[in-house]
C-alpha cells in the first residue's frame, strides 16, 4: 500500500456554484491524491476561496498534483505551502526567561551586583549549581550528523532540524531545557573531547544520530569519564520501548518472555541495543546474525549466541529485525506462533499482515516504536534524583511503566499520554534511588 507522507496546503480560488467542488476533488483523485482537511477562507459573490489539505506520497506526486490543480478550468492556485516546511520555518526553538523583569530591583537580584553572591556560593559548593541554576533540568544533545534517521551522513548542520524536534520533546514531555549542539567532526575521540569540554553546564548528555561503530565507543567512553547520565537514544531509546512492546506482543499471545529464545537480525545501534536489554530483562537466550563479523563478535562478549538468520528464524520465538532491507524476511520463513518486530523504517522486513497470515501469533512493525515514549521520562528522573549514570536497570524499569499503561490491545501507549512520561520519570527514579546511584537527595 502507498505511503502518503507529504502534507501540502493549496489555497485555491473555485467558481461558486454547484458541483465545482466535487469536479476539484475528483481531479485530485485523479491523480492518487488523498484529500484531508478543508477550510473555506473567504466566500465571496462569484468565487470560494479555500485551503485544501492534500497528502501525497513524495514531491513527484506532489508536483503531479499540482499540475493536475493547474489544469482545471475556473480554478486559481492561489499559493501552496508544505506543512512540514510550515511547522519548522524559523526553527522549533527559543531561548526564554522563566522570570519576569518589571523593575530595576528585580534586574539586580537575577543579574549583576546580586548574582555575584550565587555564582561565588557555587564557586565554594559545586553541589549547589543543581538548586540555582538550571543544571538539574537540562540535557545537552551532541551529534554529529553522521547516521541521520534514514538519512546517513548529511552532516551537523542538516542534523539540527532533528535535534530541534528532540529538545521539543523534552520540553513538552519532561519539562527539560535541551540544547541541540553540532559537533563538526567524524573523529570520535575528538567528539568525546568536545562533549567533555562543554559538559560542565548541563545535567545529562543525549548522543544522537551518530555512526556505527564510533556511537558504542562514544557512549562508553563518556560513560565512563562523566559523572552524569550519558545515554545515545538510538540505541536505548528504542530498545527500552522495543522492550516494552515485546512484553505486550507476549502478553497477547500468551508467550513468556523469560523461557524465549529471541532472535535479533541487524546489529546496528538499534540493534545491538536490543539484543542486549533482552539478555539484561531474563530471555532464556539470545540468538544475534549479521553480517559484520566484528558486531557480532561484540555481542558474543555480552553473552549473546552468534546464529545466522536462517536459524532465527527456524529456532527463535520472538524475532527482532532491524536491518533495513525491505522484504528480508519472506512468508515461508514464518513458523507458527512466532511473534516478529520488523523495525525497519519506512517499509519493514515483512509488512505485519503477511507474516501473521503466514503463521505469526503477533507481527508489529516500526510503527509502534517511538523514542518519545522513553528518553524524556529517562533523562527526567535520572536528573531528578542526580544520578552519576542510567543504567540497564533503569532502562528496564522504565520499559515495565510503558507497557503498563498501554490500553487493552495495544502495544504501547500514546506518547501525547502524561501519564507515561510520568511514570518512566517516577520507575527510573526509584531504581536509582535502589541502586545507591543518587548523587544528592534533590531538594523540594
Amino acid at each position: 500500500m502507498r505511503k502518503y507522507s507529504h502534507d501540502s496546503i493549496f489555497r485555491v480560488r473555485l467558481r461558486h456554484r454547484p458541483g465545482e467542488l466535487a469536479r476539484f476533488t475528483a481531479a485530485i483523485a485523479e491523480v492518487e491524491g488523498l484529500v484531508g482537511d478543508l477550510s473555506t477562507v473567504q466566500i465571496g459573490e462569484n468565487d470560494t476561496i479555500r485551503d485544501v489539505t492534500i497528502e501525497t506520497g513524495d514531491e513527484a506526486h506532489t508536483a503531479r498534483v499540482l499540475a493536475a490543480i493547474r489544469a482545471l478550468p475556473d480554478v486559481e492556485l492561489i499559493s501552496t505551502r508544505d506543512r512540514v516546511f510550515e511547522a519548522h520555518r524559523g526553527g522549533k526553538l527559543r531561548t526564554v526567561s522563566r522570570l519576569e523583569l518589571k523593575n530595576v530591583s528585580e534586574l539586580r537580584y537575577i543579574y549583576t551586583p546580586g548574582v555575584a553572591r550565587v555564582a561565588t556560593a557555587i564557586q565554594r559548593d559545586p553541589d549547589l549549581a543543581w538548586d540555582f541554576t538550571g543544571l538539574g533540568t537540562s540535557v545537552g544533545i551532541f551529534t554529529n550528523g553522521t547516521r541521520v534517521l534514514g538519512l546517513g551522513n548529511i552532516g551537523p548542520l542538516a542534523s539540527l532540524p532533528v535535534m530541534e524536534g528532540k529538545a521539543a520533546l523534552y520540553d513538552r514531555f519532561a519539562g527539560i531545557s535541551a540544547t541541540p549542539l553540532l559537533v563538526n567532526t567524524t573523529d570520535p575521540d575528538a567528539f568525546i573531547e568536545t562533549v567533555m569540554r562543554m559538559s560542565t553546564g548541563f545535567g545529562g548528555i543525549h548522543l544522537e544520530d551518530i555512526r556505527m561503530p564510533d556511537c558504542f565507543y562514544i557512549e562508553d567512553e563518556l560513560d565512563r569519564r562523566l559523572d552524569k547520565p550519558v545515554m545515545h537514544d538510538d540505541q536505548w531509546g528504542t530498545a527500552t520501548v522495543a522492550l516494552a512492546a515485546i512484553l505486550n506482543a507476549c502478553k497477547l499471545t500468551g508467550v513468556d518472555f523469560k523461557s524465549s529464545r529471541v532472535g535479533q537480525i541487524g546489529l546496528g545501534a538499534a540493534g545491538s541495543a536490543i539484543a542486549r536489554i533482552a539478555l539484561s530483562y531474563g530471555a532464556k537466550e539470545v540468538l544475534v546474525a549479521e553480517t559484520s563479523a566484528d558486531a557480532m563478535k561484540r555481542l558474543e562478549g555480552f553473552g549473546a549466541t552468534p546464529s545466522t538468520m536462517a536459524e532465527i528464524m527456524r529456532e527463535a520465538d520472538i524475532v527482532v529485525a532491524t536491518t533495513g532491507r525491505v522484504g528480508l524476511i519472506r512468508p515461508e520463513m514464518v513458523h507458527k506462533g512466532q511473534v516478529i518486530f520488523a523495525l525497519s523504517n519506512p517499509d519493514p522486513e515483512i509488512y505485519p499482515d503477511e507474516a501473521v497470515k503466514a503463521g505469526a501469533a503477533y507481527a508489529g512493525d516500526g510503527r509502534s516504536i517511538n523514542n518519545a515514549l522513553a528518553f524524556p521520562g529517562i533523562f527526567r528522573g535520572a536528573l531528578d534524583m542526580r544520578a552519576k549514570a542510567i543504567t540497564h536497570e533503569m532502562r528496564l524499569a522504565a520499559a515495565e511503566a510503558i507497557a503498563a499503561l498501554a490500553e487493552p490491545g495495544e502495544l504501547v501507549p500514546n506518547p501525547l499520554d502524561t501519564r507515561v512520561h510520568e511514570a518512566v520519570r517516577n520507575a527510573v527514579a526509584e531504581t536509582a534511588r535502589v541502586q545507591g546511584l543518587v548523587r544528592t537527595a534533590k531538594l523540594v
